[in-house]
């Protein structure tokens, strides 16, 4: 496992390898620490044997998975459909010897796919790629966990939190997601991120606002949602801005 950091203070690059020959999981590690030093990107490795492992102890800071399709217990792509449904970003290289396994890869929305035996010149042909992408794309996440797991919901995906029984419920486009943090946490992680505390009890993402009517909001969504008298002048401030700058 290397250090958290690469030269120059690059951000760590996380991959996860699963996979059940754990001759392979080293082989592999090994060619990712040659890849590190090359390139001096940090890269931080973690290690499962099987998909069921990777499922129940899935760590959403994970940025690309390896992922083998044949596996004894769990195989690959049933592990890539259930990780789909708590980390829609992740990127998935799946690892074969079939090459008729490929395609099918794609209906989990598969990065790319490799065939076994694994070549250093492929593996760093991938990585460039991968790293150039993510480098391109500027999708913010937030990490939220419950009793059901852990998510990583990109920012531009949430229309609004609510309170809910004591806890927040994130609204998504994808689902509903219960979160145990307070409001004043949330306010402080995304207030510099377009989302706007309008309500005691409520914060949205400017992307989503339609319209004003007195004190309520109007979603593209079709939702409305209300805000407090208190909070409507500062609200309308960083609204008028957020539009002038969308303008």
């Amino acid at each position: 496992m290397m250090d958290d950091r690469g030269k120059a203070g690059e951000p760590v690059l996380h991959i996860a390898i699963c996979d059940d020959e754990k001759a392979f999981v080293q082989h592999l590690t090994d060619l990712l620490n040659q890849y590190s030093k090359e390139t001096g990107l940090g890269i931080k490795v973690t290690p499962y044997y099987d998909g069921m492992e990777l499922i129940e102890k899935y760590d959403p800071t994970v940025d690309l998975i390896f992922l083998d399709i044949r596996m004894k217990l769990v195989n690959g792509l049933h592990a890539a459909e259930r990780i789909r449904r708590m980390d829609e970003r992740v990127g998935i290289i799946f690892l074969t010897t079939l090459t008729q396994y490929g395609l099918e890869g794609y209906k989990y929305q598969a990065t790319n796919y490799i065939i076994k035996p694994l070549q250093y010149v492929r593996l760093k042909s991938e990585l460039d790629k991968f790293v150039e992408r993510n480098r391109k794309e500027d999708n913010p996440s937030l990490v939220i966990a419950n009793d059901t797991g852990k998510y990583k919901v990109p920012l531009k995906s949430i229309r609004y939190i609510e309170t809910f029984n004591r806890n927040l419920m994130f609204h998504t486009e994808q689902e509903n997601i219960i979160c145990y943090k307070s409001m004043k946490e949330m306010e402080r992680a995304l207030c510099d991120n377009d989302f706007v505390r309008c309500h005691t009890s409520y914060i949205v993402n400017l992307f989503y606002v339609k319209g004003i009517k007195k004190l309520d909001i109007e979603l593209i969504s079709g939702e409305t949602i209300p805000i407090s008298q208190p909070k409507r002048k500062e609200f309308m401030e960083r609204l008028t801005d957020y539009w002038g700058d969308m303008l």
